[in-house]
């Protein structure tokens, strides 16, 4: 899925969802990265973010700072030594609401959010930037918990040299990360479709065994206080036959509700939020 995130066709279906990477090598880590495309460049407002439908692509790579004199583990972002004396009221109360690992399109995660915010609320001994592979490339990214799997988060920025500008939030692997209205890895199609309180549409499984939502269908999932969009990859039960999951081609866009794919007993393997 992730393979939308960098050249593939969300033309985000999450998104699960998604396509063929880009090729090509990142440009040198010492060389300025070019402007970042603004959001949703490719993307029609009305469609929904999946990874089919996402063709942004890989943010120059950025290197990462320093680690601080004393010794910490973790690059800081620019500013971040000065966080604490930027808002020293502003960063308790919203550490005060970190223990929740929920993500909202606002406050940390807003659009105008940045790597400075995830620290001051998360504390930057949390914090980390690195590079993500994906499909064979390097692309820079903030990542929340790094160390623990069960909360692990990544952030992508629309501006990687400053890592400002939130451009997409990822949700994968065993993190326990959940999304507006309950949305988390693990669920199957009818727990999807109850939370968007109808069924939905998904793109039929892509070589690697992927199926992207492809359209909720104006329901409660379709529009995200906040005015970030979701999308969702999904994977089928590895103990159903090959060919049940073949027999569901990616070219082909089916309902949630269709028995073919209820027989996948498939389930959300990734969510990506983005503006």
């Amino acid at each position: 899925m992730r393979k939308f995130l960098i050249g593939a066709a969300l033309g985000f279906g999450i998104v699960a969802v998604v396509a063929t990477l880009m090729a090509g090598p990142l440009a040198a880590q010492n060389q300025t990265p070019p402007p970042a495309p603004p959001p949703n460049a490719h993307v029609d407002p009305e469609d929904q973010l999946a990874p089919s439908q996402m063709k942004q692509p890989v943010p120059a790579a950025v290197p990462s700072p320093r680690p601080a004199a004393h010794g910490a583990a973790h690059p800081a972002s620019p500013g971040l030594a000065n966080a604490a004396a930027e808002s020293p009221a502003a960063a308790k109360q919203a550490r005060a609401g970190a223990a929740r690992t929920v993500v909202a399109c606002s406050g940390a995660f807003a659009k105008d959010s940045s790597m400075l915010r995830l620290a001051m609320v998360y504390d930057s001994r949390n914090i980390t930037y690195s590079d993500i592979d994906v499909g064979g490339s390097k692309v820079g990214a903030t990542v929340v918990y790094p160390k623990d799997p069960k909360r692990r988060l990544e952030v992508w920025w629309q501006n990687p040299a400053n890592r400002t500008g939130t451009y997409l939030i990822v949700i994968n692997g065993e993190s326990t990360w959940t999304g507006p209205g309950g949305l988390r890895l693990g669920l199957n199609l009818e727990q999807l479709e109850k939370l968007n309180h109808k069924p939905f549409k998904l793109k039929g499984f892509d070589k690697d065994g992927v199926a992207a939502v492809s359209d909720w269908d104006n329901g409660a999932l379709a529009t995200i206080p906040g005015g970030c969009k979701s999308g969702v990859s999904l994977h089928a039960d590895p103990k159903i036959p090959a060919d049940a999951v073949t027999a569901l081609p990616a070219d082909h866009e089916y309902s949630s509700g269709d028995p073919a794919m209820r027989a996948t007993k498939a389930t959300v393997s990734e969510i990506l939020f983005g503006y």
